[in-house]
């Protein structure tokens, strides 16, 4: 089988590329630095089965970044049959370098051209027939994001696939340095790739006045994402009322009557335990598709990069840069991937600093918690406020953990950021992202959310003597630290199971309590006062994401000690804001 390497800048819609000839649900996203992982799937061209193995985006292939070490790795470790390069057509200037660089290093190549209709707009004149003699490969202009030019670039890849080229690896002897790149690159679009002396002012320009503007920017963003969470709710809220219904109803109608004949214990465990965890999970899926929908059209439309731009001048007081602001934000899904993301920046020290501070972002897990207990302590109108002082909360806590620890971990690297122009966001990508996000959140339903409901049931039945279950025996043993924030002694093995997966602590809740997703709200009400249930989620809301962001970490940092100061950091702030927080309030009283 042959193995294809798919290779471009940061930015220049490389994974849209991926995602069209593959079919897979690459994330996409408008910023730099997104793809840190590989990424691999098979294709027929040319009457032959292809790898097509989506690697880093880099800037080229002498640089010092962790991506830029991945790519030259791979290059020199595995034999590719050909790459396939892709540029942004409207930024050739500065991205054929690369290109040039890997033609040098002896891998045949097609050269993917894309964003044409950008390139269009802004008047740029591109001779492909000179580019292509100059170069010596196909050149293809394509849109991926409108599928312009897409039969001549498959004609040019199953060209290149059923070529008798064998595999080779990449010579990255012969790959001129970056100054000589630049200069090669300059006589190779003489005359053949032409940008209009002065650029005609569009719409990136005339919203960028007001969105990138120096007091009003950051307002507006804040602005901007207040919308965002009041039509999670307004949208998603109906919808999850739907579907606790149906689950409510099939319950009723089908699964007691099914489950009768079994003992009494098994009917408790699969009724009260298993259902009831996961249904109480279900009912947000709704909420979690609404919410990454939005978040997609805020991401692809380029907005992130500018929010970058705004915050970088704040960023850098406290170690860090515009890159610390992108990779919290991409947390908003999922910890994880924004931990593998810090690859982009070269200095271990600003790295670190990075890591200790994204797993303070509401992700997704913790977000089905978030708007659960907001909406069973306020108003539909209190709601989505509550819903954004909290994501400002947790950039207060992120803050102030670079604030504590930046001269421990200051780093110097120099930050560039490019500020892509305002793209329509796609309807199929935003799709793609919601749908894929939902059914990660549901696979892991189906396994770590399943055994800690169970384990939660176990725990929570099996007894322990003196009329005591061994949850009540944990509950006990963590009183002395659970007291003083007001959190019960039954919510200690919910806390403990959250560590694994955050997803588990609403069908924990439901399992401890012995109530359906609907009761639920009522019986957290019946056993937590108001300033309890408070201190709850803002202890979920800040410890421990959850055991992957820990192992990523521990992967990232490669340091045990790192590790387990990002974990015990996390876990003390959420006591000490907690206990200030429940203290304060019965002091009000």
């Amino acid at each position: 089988m042959k193995r294809f390497a798919l290779l471009g800048l940061p930015n220049t819609g490389k994974s849209t590329v991926f995602n069209r000839l593959t079919g897979m649900s690459q994330r996409v996203g408008n910023w730099p630095g997104l793809t840190v992982e590989l990424t691999s799937a098979r294709l027929l061209l040319g009457g032959k089965m292809v790898e097509l193995v989506d690697l880093p985006g880099v800037n080229d292939l002498t640089g010092y970044s962790d991506d830029e070490a991945v790519v030259r790795d791979v290059l020199m470790s595995t034999a590719f049959d050909a790459a396939i390069l892709v540029l942004n057509a409207a930024q050739l200037d500065r991205q054929l370098p690369l290109a040039l660089q890997v033609l040098a290093s002896g891998i045949p190549a097609v050269v993917v051209l894309n964003m044409a209709d950008e390139a269009r707009l802004l008047g740029i004149t591109l001779d492909l027939d000179v580019l292509r003699q100059r170069l010596g490969v196909p050149v293809v202009l394509v849109s991926a994001k409108r599928m312009e030019g897409w039969p001549a670039l498959m004609e040019a890849l199953n060209r290149q696939a059923a070529s008798a080229a064998t595999a080779s690896h990449a010579q990255l002897d012969r790959v001129p340095e970056t100054q000589d790149a630049i200069m090669q690159a300059r006589a190779k679009l003489a005359a053949c790739w032409n940008l209009p002396a002065v650029l005609p002012e569009g719409m990136t320009e005339k919203v960028d006045a007001w969105l990138m503007h120096s007091w009003l920017g950051l307002p507006l963003f804040f602005a901007c994402m207040a919308v965002l969470f009041n039509l999670t709710y307004q949208i998603g809220t109906p919808l999850q009322g739907l579907v606790g219904d149906g689950l409510d109803w099939f319950k009723t109608a089908a699964l007691q009557q099914w489950l009768a004949p079994l003992p009494a214990i098994v009917q408790s465990l699969l009724l009260e335990g298993v259902w009831q965890g996961v249904s109480t999970v279900l009912t947000f899926a709704p909420i979690l598709f609404v919410f990454f929908i939005l978040m997609a059209m805020v991401e692809d439309s380029g907005y992130l990069a500018r929010a970058a731009y705004l915050t970088d001048a704040f960023m850098a007081k406290l170690g860090l840069d515009g890159r610390g602001f992108v990779m919290q934000l991409m947390g908003f899904g999922c910890n994880v991937p924004a931990i593998l993301g810090t690859r982009v920046m070269r200095e271990r020290k600003q790295r670190l600093l990075t890591m200790l501070i994204i797993p303070f972002s509401l992700c997704s897990a913790r977000l089905q918690v978030v708007v659960f207990f907001a909406g069973i302590l306020f108003t539909p109108q209190q709601a989505p406020w509550v819903l954004l002082l909290l994501y400002l909360l947790s950039f207060v806590v992120a803050i102030f953990t670079a604030w504590v620890f930046k001269h421990r971990y200051r780093g110097n690297e120099a930050f560039l950021l490019e500020v892509p122009p305002y793209r329509l966001p796609g309807m199929r990508h935003m799709l793609i992202r919601a749908v894929a996000e939902v059914r990660a959140f549901l696979e892991l339903a189906s396994s770590f959310i399943l055994m800690g409901v169970v384990l939660v049931w176990l725990v929570s039945h099996i007894p322990a003597g003196d009329n005591k279950t061994l949850a009540d025996v944990l509950g006990t043993v963590m009183a002395p630290v659970l007291d003083p924030i007001g959190i019960k002694h039954e919510l200690a093995v919910a806390l403990l199971v959250g560590f694994v997966a955050k997803e588990i602590l609403l069908g924990g809740l439901a399992v401890i309590y012995g109530v359906p997703e609907a009761g639920l709200g009522a019986a957290l009400l019946h056993h937590l006062d108001w300033a309890s249930a408070m201190s709850f989620l803002i202890f979920t809301l800040v410890y421990v994401p959850c055991l992957s962001t820990v192992a990523a970490i521990r992967r990232e940092s490669k340091s045990r000690a790192f590790t387990a100061l990002s974990v015990g950091w996390s876990v003390l702030l959420a006591w000490l804001i907690s206990f200030a927080f429940y203290q304060g309030v019965h002091l009000l009283r």
